[in-house]
């Protein structure tokens, strides 16, 4: 499942440089994460790095994204490689 930012972003600056497939963006009050482009990680590291850099704890999943590790993994491979 992708990740969001929930309201209680308080634009710390801290995801944004940590996302490595560029999904985290300024929104017009918060940063929002794009689903299409949010793999959890998945591919790059053992856990997403927004949840760990956030000092508020406002990643959480996306519940109208519910993905599986393998169509992360999917999503990850399409967003990196020539397939």
């Amino acid at each position: 499942m992708a990740l969001l930012i929930n309201e209680r972003c308080i634009n710390c600056d801290m995801c944004e440089p940590e996302c490595p497939n560029d999904a985290i963006s300024m929104g017009p009050k918060i940063y929002q994460i794009a689903p299409e482009k949010c793999t959890e990680c998945v591919g790059h590291y053992d856990q997403p790095t927004c949840v760990a850099v956030c000092p508020i704890d406002c990643v959480k999943p996306d519940p109208a994204r519910q993905e599986t590790e393998a169509q992360l993994y999917e999503k990850f491979v399409e967003l990196h490689f020539d397939v």
